[in-house]
């Protein structure tokens, strides 16, 4: 038997000796979440002896942890743009750098068609259709589990969204004001240095850019022109070193305005250009 201070302390140290980073905070969204504890409520009740069956669950949880299951999975969701997202291991769980994309569309997107490319949880088209006022939104995914976890989060936001299973362009019609896509950007042979958390819980699918890691932002430019209307835009998300690539490419395909958007850490983190036709 355990008092909630006790067992949250036993807890910060299982996950500290196997290499948790964030035990102390992971210790205590865990313990918020299985007990409906606030603080002020933890201090008061602290000193009194926890359910035995929710000590247990809790534990569990702490386990699973310990192991390197991403906390947000354990959570079951994610805060995003203000809004919370259902996450499993069918999606990659969205992360803070990804809410400057949807900032930065917003400003464009005002009464615009936008497609969503390798939309995953569905966060990035389902903000924009909550905090904007789109047209038309459209998400795609090439994975079914993951549209799953999408439509889920669609219809807890009541968000007008459409999504559609596709590799990429290939089961779309019609041209959109806005293309945009955080697709799987890291380097193939980059994948088993990543932390745990990441490649032993997060889907393959979502986090491989092939070799050099431009796969995706290749086979997407090759075929803007036939899905982005004259003068729309294309923004992607890329990794911290991929924006010269990236800009180079867009470039190259007759895209005007092309521009690289730094994050708040100071990577680059977003680029974007403008379809111009003469």
């Amino acid at each position: 038997m355990s008092t909630y201070k006790e067992l949250l302390k036993t807890a910060y140290e299982f996950l500290k000796s196997n290499g948790v980073a964030d035990a102390d905070v992971d210790s205590w969204y865990l313990l918020t979440h299985v007990f409906g504890l606030s603080r002020v409520e933890f201090f008061i009740h602290g000193q009194e002896i926890c359910p035995k069956d929710k000590a247990k669950e809790y534990m569990k949880l702490i386990e699973k942890r310990a192991n390197h299951i991403p906390l947000q999975y354990l959570l079951g969701t994610q805060e995003f743009m203000g809004l919370e997202f259902e996450v499993n291991e069918d999606v990659l769980i969205p992360r803070q750098e990804t809410e400057l994309l949807v900032e930065e569309v917003l400003k464009l997107s005002n009464n615009k068609s936008v497609l969503d490319l390798c939309t995953g949880s569905g966060c990035i088209i389902i903000s924009l259709a909550k905090l904007g006022c789109l047209k038309r939104a459209v998400g795609v995914d090439i994975s079914e589990k993951a549209l799953q976890v999408a439509d889920r989060n669609r219809k807890v936001h009541k968000a007008e969204v459409e999504f559609i299973k596709s590799d990429l362009f290939d089961k779309l019609e019609g041209k959109y004001d806005i293309i945009i896509s955080n697709p799987p950007y890291i380097k193939s042979l980059d994948l088993a240095s990543l932390m745990p958390e990441v490649k032993d819980w997060e889907p393959v699918l979502a986090l491989d850019g092939g070799p050099d890691g431009l796969r995706f932002y290749k086979k997407i430019i090759s075929d803007l022109y036939r899905f982005l209307n004259p003068g729309g835009h294309v923004f992607f998300e890329i990794g911290y070193d991929q924006g010269q690539a990236v800009k180079s490419m867009l470039q190259s395909a007759g895209l005007t305005d092309v521009d690289i958007k730094k994050d708040y850490s100071g990577h680059d983190r977003i680029v974007y250009g403008r379809l111009v036709l003469n």
